[in-house]
């Protein structure tokens, strides 16, 4: 079946907004002070973020692709597996969802918040940070972070499995991918994996007058952009030429 634009427009918002509630808050839960899972460690965040993703895609998945990530968008653009003219909007409504999801958080921690003097725990509940304060390093890990993930999700969606019918069972091994992916590519970086999920929940940052906040480090803010943007054209591109779309 295939929908409108506007509805496609609208899973992608709620979708991404999800994800973000979801991930961002597993997150909130370990980093900041006086919650019920404060320091209850990295595989509460993994669990989380693949739970952030999968459960939208089971709930979106046939109706807009499911992308939530203007990487994996632009990547099926450029792989000619998604029309042009709609890019730009699906990256509008992605990046707006992730605001959207973040202030939600915000809302549901403002008492932890409060109680947490880290700037940078208090920011990693909405961007990624790179943990040896490199640049180079994390533009590295989320280039390769994010290839491993759009190579992935094409090669899943594509199997015969997912091709014939069973699109559950797609949907949920991508939530295991990203699962995985953020057990093991977190550690330098967060990792971001996506523009929306990091661009947008910083500029909410920037803007919210938070009492411990610090910076929104700017400096290192165009990395987990750039990056999974090159990954996703490059992971969509080497797909098509190896097995086609």
């Amino acid at each position: 079946m295939h929908f409108a634009l506007t509805a496609r427009l609208a899973a992608e918002f709620f979708g991404t907004a999800i994800m973000v509630i979801l991930g961002n808050g597993s997150v909130a839960n370990v980093e900041l002070n006086g919650t019920k899972g404060s320091r209850s460690g990295w595989m509460t965040i993994a669990v989380g973020y693949g739970f952030a993703v999968m459960i939208p895609a089971l709930m979106f998945g046939s109706v807009s692709g499911n992308h939530i990530n203007p990487a994996f968008t632009l990547g099926l653009a450029f792989a000619g597996d998604f029309p042009w003219s709609e890019v730009l909007p699906y990256i509008a409504v992605q990046f707006l969802g992730a605001m959207v999801g973040q202030l939600v958080i915000v809302a549901c921690f403002k008492p932890h918040y409060d109680l947490t003097e880290n700037p940078e725990a208090i920011l990693g509940t909405f961007s990624t940070i790179d943990a040896s304060k490199s640049r180079l390093n994390g533009f590295v890990n989320e280039y390769f972070g994010t290839f491993t993930l759009v190579f992935a999700a094409l090669a899943i969606t594509h199997s015969p499995i997912f091709a014939h019918g069973n699109q559950g069972a797609g949907f949920i091994g991508i939530g295991l991918l990203v699962m995985v992916l953020v057990t093991s590519f977190g550690g330098p970086t967060g990792p971001a994996l996506n523009p929306a999920r990091d661009l947008g929940p910083r500029i909410v940052h920037a803007l919210l007058p938070l009492k411990h906040k610090g910076s929104s480090q700017w400096d290192y803010s165009w990395v987990p952009v750039l990056a999974p943007i090159c990954a996703g054209i490059s992971a969509a591109l080497l797909y098509k030429a190896v097995f086609g779309l």
